[in-house]
This record gives C-alpha cells, structure tokens and sequence, in this order.
C-alpha cells in the first residue's frame, strides 16, 4: 500500500470532487504549482490511487429510473463456482455494484434499469435460472438520498 503524505491527501479529496478542476485550482487550494499537482496526479494514477477518471452521470436523465438492491444466496460458495457467479455479472451493464458480504447473503447487487419488467428480465436472465442461486431478495430504492461520493481521506 502507498503511503500519501499530506498534500496527496489534500490533492486527491478535492481532485475525487471534481476531475475537470485544474492543476492551477488544486495547487491555490493546497499551496503547490500547478505543475507539481500534475506531478503528483501522474504519480498517484500510476501508483493505483487513482483509478479512473469517469463522468457520473443522472440515471433518471438516461431513462433509468429503478435502482434495487439484491441479496443474492448461492448454493455452492466455493472460489470457482462463485468466481462464475461474478463473471456472469460482471457481463450485464444492469450491475452497478456487486458485494461479496457477510451475513445472510453471500452477494449484494446494486442493479439500474429503467423500469420493473425491466428488472424483471434481468431477474429471469441472471438469477432464476441459475442453478448455483438458492434464493434472493430485492429492495426498490425509493430515494437516493446519496448514489456516490468523495471518499472521507483519512488523516
């Protein structure tokens, strides 16, 4: 694991706020050059800090306008059988986030769709025929009060 000294924490929570904010932004706000808060971003980027750069985008914009959470129980757990599991889902765009947890569950989806037959055909495609899930249970998102968020950077 890298270790960030100040600055890179500084950097990287108003950087993770917004990505189109520049080096001369970030450097008045954290008392660098512009050139060092690139410097910086190239090394913390190369280092797998940061990830990616992407555009968060409004579902209901797109027409996407039901998110559900899906605890998923599987039958068999064992590292290749569940392995499958995730590489089935990690095909279907309807994933937004997928959790290996603890607990009752062995796995919670976060799916986005436009509509419940939607959901519906995703639910057929991907969870009842599958032989390895034993069962799973959905909640309908009624507000996204938060959907993302700047990650708390700790001291």
């Amino acid at each position: 694991m890298m270790t960030l000294d100040a600055l890179d924490k500084r950097i990287v929570a108003l950087y993770q706020e917004d990505t189109t904010r520049s080096g001369e932004w970030i450097g008045a706000h954290v008392g660098l050059s512009a050139a060092a808060v690139q410097r910086r971003l190239k090394r913390l980027r190369e280092q797998g800090v940061i990830l990616a750069e992407v555009a968060r985008l409004d579902p209901r914009a797109l027409g996407l306008h039901l998110t559900a959470l899906v605890h998923v129980d599987l039958v068999d757990e064992s590292a290749l059988a569940a392995g499958a599991f995730c590489q089935r889902l990690l095909a279907r765009p309807e994933v937004q986030q997928c959790y290996g947890v603890t607990g009752e569950a062995d796995y919670v989806l976060v799916i986005v769709v436009a509509d419940l037959p939607s959901y519906e055909a995703f639910c057929a495609a991907c969870l009842l025929h599958d032989a390895n899930v034993r069962s799973f249970k959905t909640q309908i998102v009624l507000d996204a009060v938060r959907r993302a968020g700047p990650l708390a950077i700790p001291d």
